[in-house]
């Protein structure tokens, strides 16, 4: 009988250890602690909010990417779609989000997002929308627009969407991947110039930014690579600086060419589409080697290495900081008595937003 209890007893430890264990993220197989995933494109992590196994698990976004109840909110304009010159025969679509705060009488700054449709996607891995709302309000970057805006597509090719980013059914792989200032003449050319039809843009380079992921991390570092004298702030989430259409080729691009007036904030994991059979084409390790190449330049740079895979997992939990970072030199008061500067953004006046009339006393933005 006491032998009959102990292996009863026995077993139900062991299965209480095999349920709390089925819990916890567990690590591939063929390497303790890493994740080794070698994506079919070139597209980051598509609705994957995280697998039980997944490095990406531990990233979750803060309260900066949520909308807080009572903020001031921002509106996004309709779906708006531009002809594209560049690439003959195709189309981008983009929408504007016009945070609350916009004056049509001040020039604002503007932030681009490659692959719009997914830093734009509610529930999503950045919600970059509701990070421009809180961010403004406390006065932690400037008023800007957020522009954004997908991959260039023929009318007959479907618009990407956060489960197919267009890899193989758009533009995307011939604007976001080679080293050219192709897409860079797309956003110049193109798209800035339809903003400004309709918007106040700052036209101070320093007030332009642009980001993206994967080949559209790529891509926003080659518009202001190129096109420095119009966008110089760029974030890139596990960019493909690697073999694809010749992107392995920017660390030696920056070594042999003259500083840009451009910042940076780059982001990686440990874990992003490793390959040791040929560092060219290893995502880690050709960020690393960007990284190093512009900090033996000199450049304004910031940069930060996690443990997750080819996603925006941990880019998009940090992405209010490295908006924070890229944004700090914001003009700000000292003047104790400044109780404009001392207190949180308001809404403009609707008046304002609609006829563009500066308001009767305060314009301070």
């Amino acid at each position: 009988m006491k032998n009959l209890i102990a292996c009863l007893t026995l077993l139900c430890a062991t299965a209480t250890e095999v349920c709390h264990s089925a819990d916890a993220p567990v690590a591939a197989a063929s390497t303790p602690g890493a994740t080794n995933v070698t994506a079919a494109t070139n597209a980051p992590g598509r609705a994957r909010r995280g697998t039980p196994n997944s490095n990406d698990v531990f990233y979750t976004l803060g309260p900066d990417s949520q909308p807080r109840p009572g903020l001031p909110k921002g509106k996004f304009t309709e779906a708006k779609v531009i002809l594209s010159n560049v690439f003959p025969g195709t189309q981008h679509t983009y929408w504007v989000y016009v945070p609350a705060q916009y004056d049509p009488a001040q020039p604002a700054a503007v932030m681009i997002f490659n692959d719009g449709q997914a830093m734009m996607a509610e529930p999503g891995d950045v919600q970059a929308h509701h990070v421009l709302d809180n961010l403004i309000f406390r006065r932690e970057i400037p008023v800007m627009l957020g522009v954004f805006i997908n991959p260039g597509r023929r009318p007959d090719q479907p618009e990407p969407n956060p489960r197919d980013w267009g890899d193989r059914t758009s533009n995307r792989p011939e604007e976001y991947n080679p080293a050219n200032d192709k897409y860079a003449r797309v956003i110049v050319e193109e798209l800035m110039p339809a903003l400004k039809k309709e918007f106040n843009i700052s036209p101070d380079p320093g007030l332009h930014g642009i980001m993206g992921a994967s080949s559209g991390g790529c891509a926003a570092f080659g518009v202001a690579w190129f096109r420095p004298n119009d966008f110089r702030k760029v974030i890139s989430f596990v960019g493909s600086f690697v073999d694809l259409r010749g992107q392995h080729i920017w660390p030696e691009l920056v070594a042999e060419s003259e500083k840009k007036p451009i910042r940076i904030f780059m982001q990686d994991g440990r874990n992003d589409n490793r390959r040791p059979e040929n560092l060219k084409r290893d995502w880690f390790s050709q960020n690393v080697r960007l990284m190093e190449a512009l900090t033996k330049k000199g450049y304004d740079l910031n940069y930060t290495w996690g443990i997750g895979n080819h996603g925006q997992k941990q880019g998009g939990a940090i992405f209010p900081e490295m908006m924070r970072w890229l944004w700090r030199d914001q003009p700000v008061s000292t003047d104790p008595n400044d109780t404009v500067e001392r207190s949180f953004r308001q809404p403009a006046k609707p008046a304002t937003q609609e006829t563009g009339n500066v308001p009767a006393k305060e314009t301070k933005n």
